[in-house]
């Protein structure tokens, strides 16, 4: 794999999207945040920090509390990057549209920068529909930018083969050092489609592999701060998550410095396709 050369310039730092819109290239995951307080917490600890991007599914149950603390921060609407994603159970026509205004109402939001089909599990038929139903509302102005999320490259070759008439600005899936990805990254470099990085710590299953440590002691950095800086040279947008305001913080903190061509290989070569939790990539 080669390294690229990617400008940073801290938690401003922004991907221009297939659509020629920007999103924030790290942002804050709230997978598994407890719904009310703790989401709230999380989120308005990472607005104080600097974050602008806040990634959320209806499938997690916390769309109300994230928005209750975008309000909560004081921050302009078009200054956050809001993210949510469309469930299996809302995939078709008119099941999606109803499911965006309900993940709109619980957000309190008059749009979402991002809306995303949460994984390909439902069939080819489902998710056409669905695609669909995500153009119409791009055009009544209720999303900004549509993608998909653990999409493999069969998923995503069915979808751009159906001749969209808007194509998915991203593919939201997990990525680290030890589940690469190679097959998808290329493709959706190929096809201009963003990689978003998902489970970019490994859930902590591996902050304490050795080679990592030894990277980390080298640069000064806890470990968690390499895989997030690894994920943001390599080009992806990435979303770790945490609810403790000392680690939001630190995840943040990964800009003032750059993984050397030598040690980013290392970590390129670390890959056993380990995966956290589950792999819809390789549904049908």
């Amino acid at each position: 794999m080669t390294t690229k050369r990617v400008e940073l310039e801290g938690l401003q730092s922004f991907y221009q999207l297939n659509n020629a819109r920007q999103i924030p290239r790290l942002g804050l995951g709230v997978y598994q945040s407890k719904v009310g307080k703790e989401t709230e917490d999380a989120v308005l600890w990472a607005l104080q920090a600097g974050y602008r991007h806040i990634d959320t599914a209806t499938i997690y149950g916390n769309e109300t509390s994230v928005g209750n603390a975008i309000r909560k921060s004081g921050i302009p609407r078009d200054q956050i990057f809001v993210t949510t994603k469309l469930t299996e159970d809302d995939q078709g026509y008119e099941s999606a549209i109803a499911a965006c205004e309900l993940s709109l109402e619980k957000l309190g939001l008059d749009y979402i920068d991002l809306y995303l089909i949460h994984a390909p599990l439902c069939g080819s038929e489902l998710r056409a529909e669905s695609w669909k139903a995500f153009e119409t509302l791009v055009s009544q102005g209720k999303v900004k930018s549509i993608g998909v999320s653990n999409y493999g490259v069969h998923h995503l070759k069915e979808l751009l083969g159906s001749n969209p008439t808007i194509r998915p600005v991203v593919n939201q899936i997990e990525v680290h050092p030890w589940l690469v990805r190679s097959d998808i990254i290329s493709f959706c470099e190929s096809q201009h489609i963003a990689i978003e990085a998902y489970s970019p710590l490994c859930q902590a299953h591996k902050l304490e592999d050795s080679t990592l440590a030894k990277i980390a002691t080298k640069y000064s950095k806890s470990p968690a701060q390499i895989l997030i800086r690894w994920s943001l040279q390599k080009g992806y947008i990435v979303i770790p998550k945490s609810v403790k305001k000392e680690r939001i913080e630190q995840n943040a903190d990964v800009f003032d410095f750059d993984i050397a061509d030598g040690d980013m290989a290392i970590l390129d070569s670390m890959n056993e396709n380990f995966v956290c939790e589950w792999d819809p990539t390789v549904a049908p």
